[in-house]
């Protein structure tokens, strides 16, 4: 703030002081007294001081007058004089700045950009971007609490803003260049609130026709079809508290408990999304450093994944209570729903730079100090490049209601996938999955394959590998798409030691209580026959349908959800048993993952940086050690 009576920007009262919010404050202009951008002191002089001059030199015109009465002059002529010309030089300087201030947009405007295209097709919700504010009250409060820590602030005082909930900015103009591709500073706290007007436009993958407001990715993929430094690496990733700078980007001398986590939900119509948020924020053993990004898919009468549970004035201390302004909804009507490759690709456009990020079902019940212990487990393998991922166990029997904790000592482990055929083709499937008691201990385990249920990871997983926007009506394959885009990139996918998360099931007890949930096939028939197209080219970007001219799938923004080029499509396919021409896999992978022997034969291959496993050292096949 200017502390000497005005903001610089544009003469309103010293109660804004991003640019932005100054432009969006509704307060009268103010003739004031100019300082510098940088709060520097006025060369006009305070009244206090105007008085002082003008007492000394009706002194002066008194002794002046008294030895020469002929040159005396009028104090208060000159006075009125003086007044007249410094209050030319202010309007004068206030016009100037008046006209250099760029085009208002008005809430209106604004309001219509983000929800009123055709029927409120998609809306930033109220704990997302919008709600019941107008552009001037979202303004509003943002003035309130906030530091500018551009300027001369210690780290103390940023870390003590910090906890009382303030909020820091102005570091997001920071940029570091990663390969060709400049990513922003990280900061935190972080939100698309603080984006509002800066989303785009996009047209529906299964419909042209309509057009959406999203919020626009974070950071354009930065691996530059190359393998990623670790130094890269590290540019990426946000720490709870800043380094002695004023960063938040600290990379490895980020604490383990001050680095930050996204946590990506994609619920269509779940009223138990909000049950899993709950879960997350309260039995974090650092709620503070959590960032929930759902992307909500409803109709009217539904339950909103962010509103808290029971009314907020009688049972405060609920999460979606205490910790709203850390979750971000992106809520969407649910008939423009086509599946979860859609609803988890908005998920990512959601990501703001932390340093892990986890992607999970919204029907899932966390375990006590499950972030301490994912990341325990995270930096066990050593490996940057690592991600765990799973498919969950079932919720009943698993945790302790008493304590929180889990009461499994086993863990699945991604390994049994086969073909299956139907109206899209032929596409990989997982299966069940073995469940047992690790082989491996002291860190997850190594496994060929990546689930959507459960993923965490380095932030720049979600950057390098975000969901493809151009898959509509995709269900099975979805997994198989990430998974091997991700292996080509250089990412190694890991088995967790200890399972942090259970997810609930339509079987057993929980049967009917699922059974409510509806499903986004209900609009197959609105969109009937994008998914067929969406496959080819799902199976086109991975090479899973070589006899299928590349002429005949749809190779949109293919730099962005394409392959990699740090490992070839085709080692995956050769070391983990898979013929994309005959449409087989070699069965029984699992007595090669489930023993160990896959783990403890390629991670002596593991890069001395950490940067991956080096898949040119590895020369084997796998094959069915059943088969004749």
């Amino acid at each position: 703030r200017n502390v000497w009576g005005c903001h610089p920007c544009c003469c309103y009262p010293c109660t804004v002081t991003p640019v932005s919010s100054c432009r969006l404050a509704s307060c009268a202009l103010l003739i004031c007294t100019m300082g510098d951008i940088d709060g520097e002191k006025p060369k006009k002089k305070s009244s206090t001081a105007l008085k002082r001059i003008k007492r000394k030199g009706s002194r002066r015109s008194k002794k002046k007058k008294s030895r020469n009465p002929s040159r005396s002059i009028d104090s208060q002529t000159v006075g009125v004089f003086l007044a007249v010309i410094i209050l030319g030089v202010y309007l004068f300087g206030l016009v100037q700045n008046i006209r250099a201030l760029p085009d208002i947009k008005s809430s209106d405007n604004l309001l219509h950009t983000l929800g009123e295209r055709l029927g409120h097709n998609i809306i930033l919700s109220k704990q997302g971007v919008l709600g019941d504010d107008t552009g001037e009250n979202i303004a509003a409060e943002r003035n309130s609490g906030e530091v500018d820590v551009k300027k001369d602030v210690t780290p103390e005082v940023l870390k003590n803003n910090n906890n009382n909930g303030h909020h820091l900015r102005g570091v997001v103009e920071e940029t570091k260049k990663v390969g060709t591709v400049t990513i922003p500073k990280a900061k935190w706290p972080v939100s698309i609130r603080d984006e509002v007007g800066d989303e785009e436009e996009i047209k529906h993958p299964a419909d042209p026709a309509i057009k959406m407001t999203a919020p626009k990715f974070w950071s354009d993929p930065v691996h530059d079809n190359k393998l990623m430094t670790r130094e890269q690496a590290m540019q990426i990733g946000s720490c709870e508290v800043p380094d002695s700078n004023g960063s938040f980007s600290r990379g490895d001398d980020c604490p383990l408990d001050e680095r930050t986590i996204f946590v990506s939900i994609a619920s269509y119509r779940d009223w138990q999304c909000r049950y899993t948020v709950e879960s997350i924020f309260t039995r974090a053993k650092n709620p503070k450093r959590v960032r929930v990004a759902v992307v909500d898919q409803i109709v009217d009468g539904d339950d909103h994944c962010d509103v808290a549970i029971d009314s907020c004035e009688k049972h405060p201390y609920q999460a979606l209570c205490m910790y709203k302004d850390q979750v971000d909804v992106y809520q969407m009507d649910a008939p423009l729903a086509v599946g979860p490759v859609f609803a988890r690709h908005f998920g990512h456009r959601l990501y703001r730079g932390e340093y892990y990020a986890m992607q999970s079902d919204a029907h899932v019940t966390f375990t006590q100090n499950w972030d301490e212990d994912i990341i325990l487990q995270q930096e066990a393998t050593k490996d940057e490049m690592a991600v765990l991922s799973t498919y969950l166990t079932d919720i009943v029997g698993s945790i302790d209601e008493r304590t929180g904790e889990s009461r499994r000592k086993t863990r699945p482990i991604m390994c049994n996938t086969d073909y299956e055929g139907g109206p899209q083709g032929m596409h990989l499937r997982h299966l069940s999955q073995p469940e047992g008691i690790p082989t491996i201990h002291g860190t997850p385990q190594l496994q060929p394959y990546w689930a959507a249920g459960f993923s965490f990871s380095r932030g720049h997983f979600v950057v390098n590998v975000p969901y493809d926007f151009y898959q509509p009506m995709i269900f099975q394959g979805e997994e198989m798409s990430i998974g091997i885009r991700g292996f080509t990139i250089g990412y190694d996918y890991y088995a967790p030691e200890r399972s942090v998360c259970f997810h609930t099931y339509a079987e057993g007890p929980n049967k009917n209580k699922r059974a409510t949930v509806k499903h986004f096939w209900e609009n197959a028939d609105k969109y009937a026959g994008t998914g067929k197209k969406a496959m080819a080219r799902l199976l086109g970007i991975v090479g899973m349908n070589p006899e299928v001219p590349r002429s005949q799938w749809d190779h949109t923004e293919e730099d962005r959800y394409g392959l990699g080029k740090v490992r070839d499509v085709t080692k995956f396919y050769e070391t983990f048993g898979i013929d994309v021409v005959n449409k087989k896999t070699e069965h029984h992978l699992c007595q090669f993952v489930n023993n160990g022997k896959l783990h403890n034969d390629f991670m002596p291959l593991l890069r001395k940086d950490g940067m991956g496993i080096d898949y040119s050292k590895v020369t084997y096949k796998f094959k069915n050690p059943f088969s004749r």
